[in-house]
């Protein structure tokens, strides 16, 4: 498995931001950040960054918590004060380390699990970039906080290449979801299977692929 390092890199506002890298041992195919889930960043999602690099791509994954893991009530309400104008930050601080690593605009992506899938989309209706991937994301019809719209709010403004990874049930919030994202003016798809399967890898990959070249 490829090996992750931590990085501290320095942001406008005089913040710092903690980063969880993996570096390709081959060629470099594109740029992927990757946002973490609720509660930080866990054990799952160093993984993650590492699968991505051992697939080729440099993965970056900011730590959008000022410590790595969150237990409990303080997930909430870590959640509750999330900012979308210093998530936005952190991901372009992430995004700035990309292109000083070679990569262009157009091969760099970005993909979110639970909450970092809801930023991921709010990413991909505010910056021109390749692609993005958003699995579960939650704050479909309501924000998850005061700082996030909600993702049928920012649906139609997607500016890259979206794709939605659901579970299989009979959500009504995804339905309208999917809906909302037909007005986009990019190339969007919504798919729902378990979340967990090798498919649903298999399609995030090809994502990425088709629209990051």
């Amino acid at each position: 498995m490829t090996t992750t390092r931590i990085e501290t890199l320095s942001l406008s506002d005089g913040r710092e931001l903690r980063v969880t890298i993996a570096e390709p041992d081959s060629a470099v195919r594109g740029g992927l950040v990757v946002l973490h889930e609720a509660r930080g960043m866990t054990a799952g999602v160093r993984s993650l960054v590492s699968s991505l690099a051992a697939e080729g791509w440099l993965a970056i994954a900011p730590h959008l918590y000022d410590e790595d893991r969150v237990h409990g009530d303080d997930i909430r309400d870590r959640v509750s004060k999330l900012s979308g104008d210093r998530l936005l930050a952190d991901t372009d601080v992430a995004f700035v380390w990309l292109g000083q690593q070679g990569v262009s605009a157009d091969r760099m992506g970005v993909v979110g699990f639970d909450i970092g899938g809801t930023v991921a989309m709010v990413v991909a209706a505010s910056r021109a970039i390749g692609a993005a991937v958003t699995v579960q994301g939650p704050g479909i019809l309501e924000p998850l906080s005061d700082g996030l719209p909600a993702l049928v709010d920012v649906a139609s403004d997607l500016s890259c290449p979206w794709l939605g990874i659901y579970r299989d049930d009979d959500s009504e919030e995804v339905s309208k979801l999917r809906d909302a994202v037909i007005s986009s003016e990019t190339a969007s798809d919504l798919v729902r299977f378990d979340v967990s399967s090798d498919e649903a890898w298999s399609r995030a990959l090809n994502w990425f692929d088709a629209h990051m070249r």
